[in-house]
């Protein structure tokens, strides 16, 4: 008699990864705190960046000896998509350094559309009605985020540059996961915290011309920087990955709005001059009724996702 050994896989419904995704954005709302915190305590701006994106590396490198089998097929668009995302990264973490918590989120969200815009044209994606409207939704929202008298100021810095490009080029690196579903997450998270420390210290290079770490700070936060970049956020950052490469990209930006909500909400209750207006208030729950749209006007296709 011959016994077939049946391997039985989890089902992930475009919900439950919604869902997912929904969660990690929101841990990543609270990745302006590390940052600021660590620009209080003395470091250089663009120091803390480097600091926070490198400590996952201290994990990530012992694992891939022996995960180097996974490294031997490394394509351009694991190479490519790492780059894009990671520089993406080092500019949003540049913006919220440089300007407000709310503002640099803010800009930085306007990858909706250039997902939408890049999945329909290279991805041969549906335009659909609903997609349109969700993002309509996040205008309004994001309209209604910056109508006050800090946010919505014409004069424009290093900051706002800095997350409009990071916004752009992240819709380039989701479009790209998601045009190959292949691409190993493991290989993929390393190198994206690599080119996201290099282009950290090309910032430092260009705009602070220290190039020497304040050792004692580095020393002093380490524990408190570990815990908020490998364990809070590293896991958080795989699953965005993960579930970029199945969900359509104009979406994965709408879900991953929720960062906007937690991080306008902390970053309004732990800094005065951050706090939102009624109006604004009404522009995050506009936000939030998007990505619901997003959710639960699709259709579910069922078996789309082997585990993680």
């Amino acid at each position: 008699m011959i016994h077939e050994k049946i391997t039985l896989e989890p089902i992930y419904s475009d919900t439950s990864l919604s869902l997912a995704l929904f969660i990690s954005g929101g841990l990543w709302g609270l990745y302006w705190i590390p940052l600021r915190a660590l620009s209080l305590a003395g470091v250089d701006s663009y120091w803390s960046i480097f600091f926070i994106n490198a400590c996952p590396l201290l994990v990530l490198s012992p694992i891939a000896l022996f995960k180097i089998n996974q490294f031997k097929f490394t394509d351009w668009p694991t190479l490519f998509s790492s780059l894009t995302i990671g520089l993406a990264f080092t500019l949003y973490a540049g913006a919220i350094l440089e300007t407000t918590v709310v503002r640099a989120t803010l800009l930085f969200y306007l990858s909706p559309i250039w997902g939408t815009i890049f999945g329909t044209i290279f991805l041969s994606e549906r335009f659909t009605v609903r997609r349109a409207s969700a993002i309509i939704f996040s205008l309004f929202g994001l309209f209604f985020l910056l109508s006050n008298k800090d946010t919505l100021n014409l004069s424009l810095n290093i900051g706002d540059f800095f997350g409009f490009l990071s916004g752009l080029l992240f819709a380039i690196g989701s479009g790209l996961l998601k045009r190959s579903p292949t691409i190993k997450i493991f290989p993929l998270t390393f190198f994206v915290y690599a080119f996201t420390s290099a282009g950290a210290l090309t910032l430092v290079f260009f705009f602070v011309g220290q190039t020497e770490i304040p050792k004692k700070t580095v020393i002093d936060f380490f524990p408190y920087v570990f815990l908020w970049s490998t364990i809070i956020f590293m896991p958080s950052f795989m699953v965005v990955f993960k579930v970029s490469q199945t969900l359509f990209p104009g979406r994965v930006a709408i879900l991953l709005m929720s960062e906007i909500i937690v991080a306008v909400v902390t970053a309004s209750i732990l800094l005065p001059e951050e706090r939102m207006t009624l109006i604004q208030w009404l522009g995050a729950l506009t936000i939030v009724t998007a990505g619901f749209i997003d959710i639960l006007f699709s259709k579910s296709r069922g078996n789309i996702s082997k585990p993680m």
